[in-house]
């Protein structure tokens, strides 16, 4: 999770496509140059020990964009692929 929100901050697409499910990734991504991310707050995980195979980060990203600030809250799902964690989605 913190390296994802890592590649937002620093507007790396290809790590974050690299980072997504084949299932559920989209073909390409696009982002706001002007979208600054500040912060991220973990509240909480499931999963994702040395044996799962699956887990949930639940975390509030802080961001601001053309001087308006906002925060991206989401509990997420990944998956490992080939022994990699990769993001599957938002759950539920």
């Amino acid at each position: 999770m913190r390296s994802r929100f890592s590649a937002f901050a620093v507007n790396d697409a290809a790590y974050l496509l690299r980072t997504w499910h084949p299932t559920t990734r989209p073909p390409r991504i696009r982002l706001d140059v002007q979208q600054r991310w500040s912060r991220l707050d973990v509240l909480g995980a499931t999963g994702g020990g040395l044996l799962d195979t699956e887990g949930t980060v639940e975390f509030r990203a802080h961001y601001s964009v053309h001087g308006h600030r906002g925060v991206q809250h989401e509990r997420s799902r990944f998956v490992r692929d080939a022994g990699a964690w990769v993001y599957l989605g938002p759950v539920g």
